[in-house]
């Protein structure tokens, strides 16, 4: 091998690329684990011919290095020139993000509850007996007491089965009239179906004044619901039991997917409950230190998660928990 001539070639084939990628290829066949001047360097057995092959590879570095350095300056260059920018011109539209179908539900509820002069209220999640079932007069032998429906820490504490304690605390807190709603999760041992989920959102309404009747709290509930679901919704009432209300009603609300019709959703009935409420029980108030004989009130439940299904028309409420972004970026 000729070092002279081998230099001579090398630096004429550098000097000519005019791409990275011609640059690329020449280095490898000159500098590569394969080229001839690494193969002569492999085999090199004596001091002196060692220091020239050396001093050849050193120099053949360089010069591919300078050339890269020429090639990116010439490809800047070009681009400042060629590739002129219209800084004038609007910019790409950036991909936004949007609040979630049940957060968009809870800010309708809230805004037709201020509308009303509520005050809205967030309590805590990790609550105790006494306030989640003892004080709002849940019989001892209730199956929500049970730990097959509530999820227990330990005898005295547990996860909130609803907002309802915030009733309590408010009571505590200072003396009526009291017009509030508690919004915030919710946890049951429900089984997991198209309308049920074990955690859930839901806003707990309290009002307590002189001469509060049904009729106030029927009144309520129905410009709530047409301020969520709108005029043409149909809602109904229906007779039920809960122990810390007296009478107590459930109110309905009629099935957007099927129109009445009937469909799974609605288990074919078509209507979809939306919670509990009734006049708050006398025994309540006296577990409160509040006199019943001046003061009665009104008392409502309804989860969030089943107005965004009425609202949206959602078919599954389990949509709503998935994070399936192809489902929640339509809405």
């Amino acid at each position: 091998m000729d070092p002279q001539a081998l230099e001579t070639e090398a630096q004429s084939a550098i000097a000519a690329a005019t791409a990275p990628a011609e640059l690329e290829h020449a280095r490898v066949r000159y500098l590569g684990r394969k080229s001839e001047l690494t193969q002569a360097l492999r085999a090199v057995r004596d001091r002196e011919t060692g220091m020239t092959l050396n001093s050849l590879r050193d120099r053949l570095e360089a010069a591919v290095e300078d050339r890269r350095d020429e090639l990116e300056r010439a490809e800047l260059d070009r681009a400042l020139t060629q590739e002129v920018v219209d800084v004038t011109l609007p910019g790409d539209p950036l991909a936004l993000g949007h609040l979630h179908p049940i957060t968009q539900a809870r800010r309708q509820i809230e805004d037709a509850f201020l509308g009303l002069g509520y005050e809205i209220r967030d309590d805590r999640e990790v609550e105790t007996v006494e306030y989640n079932f003892d004080k709002l007069a849940f019989d001892p032998w209730h199956p929500a007491r049970s730990h097959r429906a509530t999820f227990f820490f330990d005898e005295g504490r547990l996860l909130r089965t609803e907002t309802s304690p915030s009733q309590i605390h408010a009571l505590e807190e200072r003396e009526p009239p009291i017009y509030m709603v508690s919004i915030g999760r919710c946890y049951r041992r429900d089984a997991i179906d198209a309308t049920h989920y074990p955690i859930f959102h839901q806003f707990e309404g309290l009002a307590v004044d002189r001469g509060l009747t049904l009729a106030d709290l029927k009144g309520t509930l129905l410009h709530v619901m047409r301020a969520i679901f709108g005029p043409d919704r149909r809602v109904r009432f229906r007779t039920h039991y809960f122990p810390f209300t007296e009478p107590s009603m459930e109110p309905d609300v009629s099935c957007g997917i099927c129109g009445g019709a009937g469909c799974r959703t609605c288990r074919y009935s078509g209507w979809l409950e939306m919670g509990g409420s009734g006049m708050v029980d006398p025994r309540v108030f006296e577990n409160v230190g509040v006199d019943p004989q001046e003061w009665s009130g009104f008392a409502f439940g309804c989860g969030i998660e089943r107005v965004a299904q009425l609202h949206y028309d959602f078919p599954d409420i389990r949509a709503l928990w998935e994070g399936d972004l192809r489902v929640l970026t339509q809405f």
